[in-house]
């Protein structure tokens, strides 16, 4: 069996995280165990959400506990199996975390799904059509549930889950507004992933700058709102938002580092009669099917255009996942393994 490098969680953050809470190393793969497979990784998803599991908090997931493999999703290939359903060869999904190869039994629910790569590329089952696509369908149709003609805008637009927020958004007859860091992404946004508009918040200094920049795109007000990021962009939004419109809270990365995100206008809830409504895709994996089948269709037709950034090498995943959460990706951050 082959030598597996591996990156632990070593320390809990205190404040901010740093690579300095990782620690790589090297061990040896045990022997398959019957109805087992072995899988070699050739892509690992970096996501904002494993930021909270470094925690020893209380939060919708267990923490991470210490010295053990960092939790994370994979794509890569079987070659070596146990189990009547996989055969080397295989090109696989799975949990497979920060490392080189994964055992895994493969009877267990949801522990490895094959997958076709012959439309999509495998990398795209970490992103536009995997867990993160999938989140942004559920909070679009699931609770958003906008009909044509809603205007619906999302914080965080050219990352992995805004990008496909766009595209389903605009297959529904949305107008689709991004929130985004920087002038590239929010060119990108427009240009290539079919936004209506995208506002660069980097270009304002408190919510009534930004919330004033809203007005100006949505002029008709905002009818659904998908949350990535909190503080001053949710501050904003609340300020434009329609009577009984719809907020699907899936990320508060402004927060991740411990620290609380007061809200500067609660009462803009009751005003308006808002549903606000936080939820975890991995608790709701019956929408999992349909969801894929539109993501892959978007994806193998060319109207959802997912971009990456690439890490080379599983030393270099630390340093990638820091830059995540500062917002240096452009797209779906990876590693690549092989």
């Amino acid at each position: 069996m082959p030598a597996n490098q591996q990156i632990l969680l070593d320390n809990r953050p205190q404040g901010e995280a740093t690579v300095a809470n990782f620690k790589l190393v090297t061990s040896q793969t045990p022997a398959l165990a019957d109805g087992q497979v072995l899988v070699r990784h050739h892509f690992l998803s970096l996501d904002p959400y494993m930021r909270g599991r470094m925690n020893d908090s209380k939060s919708y997931a267990a923490s991470q506990p210490l010295g053990e493999v960092m939790i994370g999703g994979t794509v890569g290939e079987v070659v070596e199996s146990k189990h009547p359903k996989f055969q080397p060869g295989d090109k696989v999904v799975g949990m497979g975390g920060w490392q080189e190869y994964s055992v895994v039994d493969a009877g267990q629910p949801g522990a490895l799904r094959k997958v076709d790569t012959t439309h999509v590329p495998l990398s795209h089952y970490l992103g536009a059509v995997g867990m993160p696509g999938v989140t942004a369908w559920y909070g679009l149709v699931k609770i958003i549930n906008p009909k044509a003609g809603d205007t619906v805008v999302v914080s965080a637009a050219t990352g992995a889950v805004g990008s496909a927020f766009g595209a389903l958004a605009k297959a529904r007859g949305c107008r689709a507004v991004g929130i985004a860091g920087g002038p590239d992404k929010c060119k990108y946004a427009v240009e290539e992933l079919g936004f209506d508009a995208c506002i660069d918040y980097k270009q304002h200094k408190d919510a009534y700058s930004l919330a004033k920049a809203l007005k100006d795109v949505c002029p008709k007000g905002i009818d659904g709102y998908f949350e990535n990021v909190g503080g001053m962009v949710l501050d904003a939004v609340l300020l434009r938002m329609n009577a009984f419109g719809r907020i699907a809270v899936c990320g508060m990365i402004a927060g991740y580092d411990g620290q609380p995100l007061p809200l500067a206008n609660p009462a803009l809830i009751l005003v308006n009669r808002l549903k606000v409504e936080g939820f975890i895709v991995s608790e709701h994996m019956e929408v999992w099917p349909e969801a894929l089948t539109e993501l892959g269709t978007l994806v193998g037709t060319g109207k959802l255009r997912p971009r990456e950034t690439v890490a080379q090498g599983l030393a270099a995943a630390p340093e990638a996942f820091m830059g995540l959460l500062k917002g240096k990706n452009f797209g779906k951050q990876l590693v690549k393994l092989i």
